[in-house]
């Protein structure tokens, strides 16, 4: 089994648009969250989101975005994209800038890219309702493409000339740490030397606001107190967007270009509820489950882990139940278990985009040395005592991390990581 390696990093986040303002602000805790404005109508109770900045998306026409300027696309590839398709391309440019890979690395037979996301509600009906008024031959050839839940993986894969494999992972909040299991595979089983895994999600009030029909976005004005896992007066998640791209490639890759990576990736494991719909197992049978497949694939004892980075959603039920995972695996017979935090705490929920941005936030945290805080935490919630979970963010190397995503039906994956050299 060849090994895989994460060699390069892009991010178009909530608390920044780059690795090094990501890195600084996990570092200090320094949340993504505002007011959002199309939230403030009578009759919409949340009022936060983790919002992108530096990008105006809010029009269906891709004419009228604005984003970075060192971001160069062509208007025939601009036409074919969803919000979260814009984010999803200046991550894949970070990327490949960081992993220092070069267009003959990128458009081959070896190369592959796996991209989640839950498509584009937004454009979705926009196009519909287009659709229903001016009729079909009013309506934009690029509407399909744009929109429905693939839109990624079918525009990366053109723009970037991918001649691998391609595919879209839909498992709602799991999606994309799907997309990287998968991909370790791919690498691990010698079908591809490298692969690109995405997260991404427009972020706008057609991809959250729905959430609140299900009464899990949080009601709190205040953007220090609406997202925070584990306390004990947690009201729901803050929905965001954006995109977080990770470059895995095989170890022989990695000797042939020379390059430093940021981690590896050591193996994961998957397992379901078989529960509820969008309800977690109330003791996280299949996060556990999902949690020692990984560890067993990985060959990693549980009290070799130093840091979890926690689906933790900030959830009433959902908290509680990957808390008592954890405890099952790691705080049996006394141990004290590893450093616990969720980094959604400063960016929000991504869902589809989950998996990736803080797979994303842990190979820093791997490759940089330190360990982010679980923020906003006043009162610990007392089903979560006899965790470790960090109230700061610890300047320690961690040299095993593990990172937990869950989705709805159920959907637990664990992916285990090992710090590089």
């Amino acid at each position: 089994m060849a090994r895989a390696f994460v060699t390069g990093l892009g991010f178009i986040t909530s608390i920044g648009n780059d690795r090094d303002t990501v890195s600084r602000h996990l570092r200090e805790l320094q949340h993504g969250f505002e007011r959002y404005a199309p939230f403030e109508k009578d009759g919409i109770g949340c009022k936060i989101v983790g919002t992108i900045k530096g990008f105006t998306t809010d029009s269906p026409d891709p004419e009228d975005w604005t984003w970075p300027e060192r971001y160069k696309i062509k208007r025939e590839t601009l036409r074919s994209m969803a919000p979260h398709g814009l984010y999803a391309h200046c991550a894949m440019v970070q990327a490949i800038e960081d992993a220092k890979l070069e267009e003959a690395d990128i458009a081959n037979a070896k190369t592959g890219l796996y991209a989640s996301s839950g498509g584009s509600p937004f454009l979705t009906h926009y196009h519909h309702e287009r659709l229903l008024k001016h009729g079909v031959m009013r309506c934009s050839p690029m509407g399909i493409v744009s929109s429905i839940v693939g839109t990624l993986n079918f525009n990366l894969v053109a723009a970037f000339k991918i001649r691998g494999a391609s595919c879209g992972f839909s498992s709602a909040c799991a999606s994309s740490a799907h997309g990287l299991g998968f991909a370790y595979d791919e690498i691990a089983l010698g079908r591809q030397q490298r692969m690109f895994v995405v997260g991404a999600e427009d972020g706008n009030t057609d991809a959250i606001l729905p959430f609140a029909g299900m009464r899990t976005l949080s009601l709190q004005t205040d953007p220090a107190l609406a997202s925070r896992p584990f306390d004990a007066a947690r009201d729901g998640f803050v929905g965001t967007g954006g995109a977080t791209v990770l470059v895995l490639e095989s170890e022989a890759e990695v000797a042939r270009r020379g390059v430093t990576p940021y981690c590896e990736l050591l193996g994961w494991g998957q397992a379901s509820d078989g529960y509820n719909v969008a309800i977690s197992h109330p003791d996280g049978a299949g996060i556990e489950a999902a949690m020692r497949q990984a560890l067993q694939a990985a060959g990693v004892a549980p009290e070799s882990v130093d840091y979890v980075n926690a689906h933790a959603t900030s959830t009433l039920i959902g908290d509680i139940s990957e808390a008592r995972a954890l405890k099952a695996v790691f705080t049996k017979g006394g141990a004290k278990g590893p450093a616990i935090s969720s980094t959604k705490a400063l960016t929000g929920h991504g869902l589809s985009l989950a998996g990736a941005m803080e797979t994303g936030f842990t190979a820093l945290a791997l490759r940089e040395g330190f360990m982010p805080g679980s923020a906003h935490i006043s009162h610990l919630d007392p089903e979560c005592e006899g965790l470790a979970i960090l109230r700061a963010t610890e300047i320690r190397v961690p040299q095993v991390a593990v990172k937990n995503s869950s989705g709805f039906g159920g959907a637990n994956v664990a992916l285990v990581l090992r710090r590089a050299g």
